[in-house]
């Protein structure tokens, strides 16, 4: 039995065969198709939970219109700075391919820069809709990390980003071209090595957190950019150990990969964030807005009504109006045109 369990456990997880198909002359590619997946997700879970915050669930896509674009640009960006070598050369020596920073298709998109610049298009599509971006990405937290989770599919179509080689039983099976060189003697590893599919660990962890973000969420009615914060810090714990097992190049900073240097200092951030949020906002906000709804900032500020007349003390005690009846006022007239007519 002893003998047999080991052999029965022996297995891996297979890379796919192919990662583009064409449509005619139109290539599909698996890492785009998972993009697009994600976000549609993303978009989906975002537009449901923005209208039980009170949104209008339309204000989502125009919203996304500025936020995506805007993300895949600092997502390719970041990736490019953080992996140099291969566009610019070691070192900046210009030995590389730059025109290859334009191939999306083959790969590459930075978390952080697209969170960060996703950030700025989202703040320009909440201030025309004039919603509060602290409420939308609230929203929209749990399901950037379900977006994240399928995008990692990607990167096993793509047969990239894998980690170290391992002997457990779910490691990766990665073909012979797309085998990578060992750091430590700058040798290819021999073909049928296995490595740690980092992209599954990735891709169960976002899944796991979006879980635990809904769960917090309902819990304990978070606002004010609170579920946001949570989710920078929750992805964060578990990219540092997932980035720690990757051995794709990267840049190093004082021996570290650079993305462990940035899940470490943004985590921390993050921390220290949340905890003065949950002091000064205890509880969510009233209202997704920026202003009220109908109101026109362009109309200027409207008229103050004017004050209501200071009422009769008389009339409270009594419980009349204070004013006298007409047949009163005619009477004192007639006596008053009386008494002239006297003196006269």
């Amino acid at each position: 039995m002893t003998a047999v369990l080991p052999a029965a456990l022996a297995t891996e997880i297979p890379s796919p065969s192919e990662h583009t198909w064409y449509l005619g002359i139109f290539p599909l590619r698996a890492y785009a198709l998972a993009i697009l997946a994600g976000i549609a997700i993303a978009v989906w879970m975002t537009a449901r939970r923005w209208k039980a915050r009170g949104g209008n669930p339309d204000d989502v896509l125009e919203i996304v219109f500025w936020a995506v674009p805007f993300g895949l640009l600092g997502g390719r960006i970041y990736h490019v700075l953080s992996s140099p070598d291969r566009y610019f050369g070691e070192n900046f020596s210009g030995g590389g391919d730059p025109i290859k920073a334009l191939y999306v298709w083959e790969g590459g998109l930075g978390i952080w820069g697209a969170v960060a610049l996703g950030a700025v298009g989202a703040w320009l599509g909440c201030r025309q809709k004039g919603v509060k971006l602290s409420s939308f990405v609230d929203a929209a937290a749990p399901g950037l990390l379900v977006a994240q989770a399928v995008g990692r599919l990607g990167n096993w179509f793509n047969q990239e980003l894998y980690g170290r080689p391992t002997e457990l039983p779910w490691g990766l099976h990665i073909d012979a071209e797309y085998l990578v060189s060992n750091p430590a003697t700058g040798v290819a590893y021999p073909e049928g090595t296995l490595f740690h599919p980092t992209f599954l660990y990735e891709l169960l962890w976002c899944l796991a957190m979006a879980g635990a973000l809904l769960f917090l969420d309902r819990r304990f009615k978070l606002g004010h950019g609170r579920v946001f914060w949570a989710y920078v810090l929750l992805y964060t714990l578990g990219r540092v150990w997932i980035e720690m097992l990757r051995i794709d190049d990267a840049e190093l900073v004082l021996g570290l990969r650079l993305n462990v240097w940035t899940s470490v200092l943004l985590g921390l951030a993050a921390l220290v964030i949340s905890i003065v949020l949950a002091r000064r906002f205890p509880t969510r906000e009233e209202s997704v807005r920026l202003r009220p709804a109908g109101h026109d900032p362009s109309a200027g500020p409207e008229a103050e009504p004017e004050p209501d007349p200071e009422p009769d003390p008389a009339s409270e005690e009594t419980g009349e109006a204070a004013a006298e009846p007409e047949e009163q006022k005619n009477a004192a007239v007639e006596e008053s045109d009386a008494d002239t007519s006297a003196r006269t």
